[in-house]
């Protein structure tokens, strides 16, 4: 078959190198792809967020399947769009993508669906949101109602912090659209765990959790990031915590979308904290995460492709998949000042000494193919990603790697993995 796989991130290299290893696929074509993926598949130069475009793309390539990476056009409705063409497609439609989509409708679908989260309250008026944040006693997140790349996510510990992160979104403006309203809610502290599973709009095929780690800095300190690296299976969800989430969260929310009129297909990622052995629902994704997706696929020990193509066709078989023994580690090496603006255009050095690791992938998310160069262009530049027997081994392999890349400026969180160390 001929795959469409949109996006150009770590994630979608990390899929375009499961999806590229199946017997059933002739051909990838990656749209638009990025510097690691050449000799990989075939890139298209259309970007992520050209929905018009990504859907022209499908047709003319005549793809047998689309999988779409990153949340963008899952919410701008491409899959609505290439359904009604008569075309696979991987993902959720953008009735159901509103669970990423809006933090709002998130919120309020959990409180109507019994799906367990942290209380919360609504705001599109600013003098009503300070107010709301004067009132409180304790520290809060404030998050804006859109997408922001994963930044729009304010953890407050105080009401002067709330004041702060209340008026950056909603009186200044800085998330433009998708800070027309915020969600203030309790902050809730415990283990924080990523769990992800595959819905064909009735049945759930859960992974293992992972844990991402989203400050800057090691410790968990600085700013929110759209994450510095991962590692799976996490030891803080055990079987007994991971059977109660997919009853108590997957299960409530695919049950209540479909209830609902919008049956939810493709990847459903709940963002768990655990406090006192029991999981609160931070978020939902409507994707693979990212990083969490770079271990994930390291450790999947079957091929990918029948998995996407059922759940887009409303056919999952009620099975376990088939998992390879041990834990992987996904590193993020950033440019300097991610999360904010950075430099591009560096030389990275050191990316054909890394590749001789063993048991080790050095995915692409923000670089260019320069010549015989490869060059960066984003904030998180490359995801190194080992596997090992454990934990610990993974984390050495994957540093082991690492230290062999540099160029200017570049940073990486030193402690991934810690909490399960």
């Amino acid at each position: 078959m001929r795959v469409l796989l949109v996006g150009g991130g770590g994630r979608e290299h990390a899929l375009a190198w499961k999806i590229a290893g199946s017997p059933l696929v002739d051909e990838l074509i990656v749209a638009p792809g990025n510097g690691g993926m050449e000799g990989l598949a075939r890139l298209a130069p259309v970007d992520a967020d050209d929905v018009d475009g990504q859907f022209d793309l499908a047709v003319r390539e005549r793809a047998d399947l689309v999988v779409v990476g990153p949340e963008a056009p899952l919410v701008d409705g491409l899959v609505d769009r290439l359904n009604a063409a008569g075309i696979r497609a991987f993902g959720p439609t953008a009735a159901a993508a509103r669970l990423e989509g809006s933090k709002v409708f998130a919120k309020e679908f959990m409180a109507r669906h019994g799906v367990p989260t942290a209380p919360f309250t609504v705001h599109d008026d600013l003098d009503d949101a300070l107010a709301t944040v004067d009132r409180r006693a304790g520290p809060c997140v404030v998050k804006a109602d859109g997408l922001a790349a994963g930044k729009g996510v304010i953890v407050c510990r105080n009401s002067f912090e709330a004041r702060e992160a209340v008026q950056r979104i909603l009186g200044e403006g800085d998330f433009g659209e998708a800070g027309a309203r915020v969600v203030i809610e309790d902050l809730l502290v415990g283990e924080e765990a990523s769990v992800l599973a595959i819905c064909d709009g009735e049945r759930i095929v859960p992974l293992p959790a992972a844990q991402d780690h989203k400050a800057a800095y090691e410790g968990d300190t600085g700013p929110n990031t759209g994450g510095m690296g991962a590692y799976a299976p996490a030891p803080a969800v055990t079987a007994e915590l991971g059977e109660r989430i997919v009853e108590t969260v997957l299960r409530r929310t695919v049950d209540g979308m479909a209830r609902e009129g919008h049956p939810f297909r493709g990847v459903l990622y709940a963002g768990i904290m655990i406090r006192d052995g029991r999981p609160l629902t931070l978020e939902f994704n409507v994707r693979f995460g990212d990083p969490e997706c770079q271990p994930l696929m390291m450790l999947l020990d079957e091929d990918l492709v029948p998995l996407l193509a059922a759940a887009a066709d409303g056919t999952l078989e009620d099975r376990a998949l088939r998992w390879r023994a041990g834990a992987a580690l996904c590193v993020v090496l950033a440019a300097d000042g991610y999360p904010g603006a950075c430099r591009r255009g560096l030389e990275i050095r050191g990316l054909e000494n890394a590749a001789t690791h063993a048991d080790v992938m050095v995915f692409h998310a923000g670089t260019r193919p320069d010549g015989g160069r490869v060059l960066t262009s984003g904030g998180r530049v490359l995801g190194v990603t080992g596997r090992g027997e454990d934990v610990r081994q993974a984390a050495a392999r994957t540093y082991a790697a690492a230290n062999e890349i540099s160029w200017d400026g570049m940073r990486m969180r030193r402690d991934i993995g810690y909490r399960a160390l």
